[in-house]
């Protein structure tokens, strides 16, 4: 098939500034390029670090960049958004759907991928007769989206990226047969504690002896670092229990503290040396660090679509402790993880489940081969061997 790809309009692919969706698209493109699957062109904002990228060099996989930040570009993001008002999205992203469909008209395509962004699926099923598919990563369609009905009938196919996903597709549509589940993937081979390379804990003033649980992730409140670093404070008698927080505010490094973050520290500072912030690690030393790590902790307070780092850290052999929100329990097992539930009392909870795994070294130790075991399910190839067994409708 000839296929058309519509990107989040934000960040570009291949993914040189990172993002999970980009990853996602680089892992079946690149899957693409090896098997020769579909002629494929993929719309993607443009971005200097993209300059003779490896991918570019691909006989069946396309790239066609569309400027959005340069003065020219920014003229013609505010002209567009004088004459067309208030659309879906924010302007920028609007510019870039505009232009990208302006070329995608002139060919002949098969099939239109959206990448989580149903509010295209009107517009471009306004320019196109083809079959239009939804890549849904967050949780996006469901009954109080703005537009559901008419976004919901444009599409031929939804896939989403786990079965909590997929339900509240559902809700748009109770008898909905156009949706199904293909869980995300991540590069097995990266994450590998046989293969990454070992971070000396002094670096970070962790000694061996220390029991490290982690932290990986953006320091927002929905993740729950703030609750679990209440939990730290519960056991701030247990001197040998440390936390590292893997992370910073944003997807880059040049996001600096804001009220929130600062307000963490502070309480941070109180517990003394039982609190290590390393700020932004770019996701190739990720591994790295969770490789120091004893114990992985997913405190999610709001519904994970699906969980990526949950995968990450049992490739790593680290056994899990996360809560029960959204896709986290689909991934998860009772073998590799301690699964508790979010509310009241929960920093509690999360602290009573730290100090059991610290406790029982030997049902820790074999938590994590368990979780080694069960992270064998999400490699990028079954993912995107799936992806495209799903555009067979």
């Amino acid at each position: 098939m000839k296929i058309a790809i519509l990107t989040s309009g934000i960040l570009p692919v291949p993914a040189v500034k990172g993002g999970a969706v980009e990853n996602l698209i680089d892992y079946y493109l690149d899957y693409n390029d090896r098997y020769h699957l579909h002629d494929i062109t993929v719309y993607s904002v443009g971005d200097p670090q993209t300059a003779g990228h490896r991918a570019l060099t691909s006989d069946v996989n396309h790239y066609y960049y569309i400027e959005i930040w340069s003065l020219w570009s920014k003229v013609c993001k505010h002209i567009h958004k004088l004459i067309h008002g208030l659309q879906y999205y924010h302007y920028t992203i609007e510019y870039y759907l505009a232009r990208a469909l302006s070329d995608i008209a002139r060919k002949d395509y098969d099939m239109v991928i959206i990448e989580n962004r149903p509010g295209y699926a009107i517009s471009v099923a306004t320019k196109t007769n083809v079959r239009i598919m939804l890549h849904l990563h967050n949780d996006f369609l469901n009954a109080d989206v703005r537009n559901a009905d008419a976004i919901y009938r444009s599409l031929s196919r939804v896939i989403a990226v786990s079965d909590f996903i997929r339900r509240r597709v559902k809700t748009v549509n109770s008898y909905d047969e156009k949706c199904l589940t293909v869980w995300n993937g991540i590069d097995l081979s990266n994450f590998s504690s046989e293969c990454v390379q070992e971070i000396d804990r002094k670096n970070l003033g962790l000694s061996d002896d220390n029991f490290v649980i982690v932290y990986s992730g953006r320091m927002i409140k929905e993740k729950g670092i703030a609750e679990l670093i209440d939990a730290m404070t519960l056991l701030k008698h247990v001197e040998n229990i440390k936390l590292l927080v893997i992370g910073g505010t944003f997807f880059g490094d040049d996001h600096h503290d804001n009220d929130f973050t600062c307000k963490l520290k502070e309480t941070a500072k109180e517990l003394g040396n039982k609190i290590v912030f390393t700020g932004f690690v770019p996701y190739s030393d990720v591994p790295a660090y969770l490789k120091m790590a004893d114990v992985a902790i997913i405190p999610s307070q709001w519904d994970e679509p699906f969980g990526l780092t949950c995968v990450e850290s049992m490739a790593m052999s680290l056994p899990v402790i996360a809560t029960d929100r959204g896709g986290i329990p689909e991934i998860l097992n009772e073998c590799c993880a301690k699964i508790i539930p979010t509310g009241a009392n929960f920093p509690e909870r999360l602290s009573a489940a730290i100090l059991y795994l610290y406790h029982h070294p030997d049902e820790c130790r074999a938590m994590g081969q368990a979780a080694l075991t069960a992270s064998r399910r999400f490699s990028k190839e079954r993912y995107a061997k799936e992806f495209f067994n799903s555009l067979k409708f």
